[in-house]
């Protein structure tokens, strides 16, 4: 039960409602009808966030506060949902409204939380518990049914986790190979061991990285190409398409943007597993939908149900597996979403962040209706960029006779 606080001394769980100099303040500031000062809810917050902690063998475990919201609140909604129509309508209506002003609030202030993988994940977990509980008994689901609806759950859940290891992370140079500067100069002068000067810097960095293919080739006269290159963040030189992401702090390969459902970057490592997951949770989600429509509303395609289910909360068993429907559906939507502009992304061999960049200067054209942003830099044909697509991170990049001089 004990454990080394955010101030580096030694607490005890059992003194965890104790000694809050920051909280005893804000009462006493609450009480008397004085304004708080700044940063003390910021501080309010953090005490408590670092005493939100679970008994362990090696010392109290810190339990991540964004991911409690969504093992709490989502069961107490849908059943709170499933108890009337109108609450129903309601609630599905504001889930996604507040969802995604998290997601703007966090994006905004650059911030890293487990709350949507843990919403989608418990999300999962949850549904494929209803179905079993509230659809299965039913009698109107074969067991190969459900066998084939466990396994595309299996085979998303082996993907999101592929796609949640290393998308291709730039390495970072050792503390004595950093430079001492925050760009590279014009002239080339002579190198150091303690930074990266000029051509012979960038070739060093190269030799360092493991990079040799997707660089530009820079020299002193190209004053532009060097600063396209280097990262004034991570003091390294990056290949072409490589982007620093702000919120893991580190460059990528071939970024694509950063993902919140899986708390990581989607880089040259991860885009097979991303778009592989992606594609299982749609055919999983769509395949769950319609064994549960065709159970509650018997007779009726799935589309139809959908929106025209008599009886569904005529008990509060199929009220409560019609109002997961609902939110399945909506998910399902979004990420459906997610999954055609990627689909269209890697069709154009084109990447989000490139998109964006296109798009803020004026550089890329759209197409589809605004869907895409061909960049026309990599684009080689729909079965050239879906080669290219499916061969990355195959094979590491090979050293040019230059680097190795």
């Amino acid at each position: 039960c004990e454990y080394v606080d955010r101030r580096g001394r030694r607490n005890h769980l059992a003194a965890c409602c104790c000694d809050c100099q920051e909280l005893d303040d804000g009462c006493d500031r609450w009480l008397t009808c004085k304004s708080l000062p700044p940063g003390a809810l910021e501080s309010i917050a953090d005490t408590i966030a670092d005493r939100l902690r679970v008994p362990w063998f090696s010392g109290a475990v810190k339990i991540n506060v964004s991911l409690v919201p969504p093992l709490v609140l989502l069961p107490v909604f849908l059943h709170v949902a499933a108890l009337h129509f109108l609450l129903g309508l309601i609630i599905l209506t504001s889930l996604p409204v507040v969802v995604l002003w998290y997601y703007y609030l966090t994006h905004r202030r650059k911030e890293r939380t487990l709350f949507f993988l843990s919403l989608g994940l418990f999300s999962l977990g949850y549904m494929y518990y209803v179905f079993l509980r509230e659809v299965v008994p039913r009698g109107h689901v074969e067991y190969s049914q459900v066998v084939a609806l466990t396994c595309g759950l299996i085979l998303m859940l082996a993907a999101l986790s592929r796609a949640k290891k290393d998308p291709g992370y730039l390495p970072i140079p050792a503390s004595n190979e950093k430079p001492s500067h925050q760009g590279l100069p014009n002239k080339s002068v002579r190198g150091s061991s303690g930074g990266l000067h000029g051509i012979s810097g960038a070739a060093s960095s190269r030799a360092v990285n493991g990079e040799a293919k997707g660089y530009c080739r820079m020299s002193a006269e190209q004053p532009e190409g060097v600063k396209k290159d280097w990262c004034t963040k991570c003091q390294l030189v990056r290949p072409a398409r490589a982007g620093h992401c702000r919120l893991c702090g580190r460059c990528v390969r071939r970024l694509d943007h950063h993902c919140v459902w899986i708390n990581s970057c989607v880089g040259e490592h991860n885009h097979q597993a991303f778009i592989l997951a992606l594609s299982f949770f749609m055919l999983t989600s769509v395949y769950g939908i319609t064994l549960t429509l065709h159970t509650i509303c018997r007779g009726r395609t799935p589309f139809v149900a959908l929106f025209y289910c008599p009886g569904a909360y005529s008990d509060y068993s199929s009220a409560l597996s019609f109002t997961c429907v609902w939110y399945c559906a909506i998910v399902t939507a979004g990420m459906g979403y997610i999954l055609l502009i990627q689909l269209l992304n890697i069709s154009y061999n084109v990447t989000e962040r490139e998109a964006r960049l296109a798009l803020r200067d004026n550089t890329g054209r759209r197409l589809l209706g605004g869907l895409v942003i061909d960049t026309g830099q990599y684009n080689r044909g729909l079965l050239c960029n879906w080669g290219h697509f499916l061969s990355l991170g195959s094979s590491p990049p090979q050293r040019s006779a230059e680097d190795i001089v």
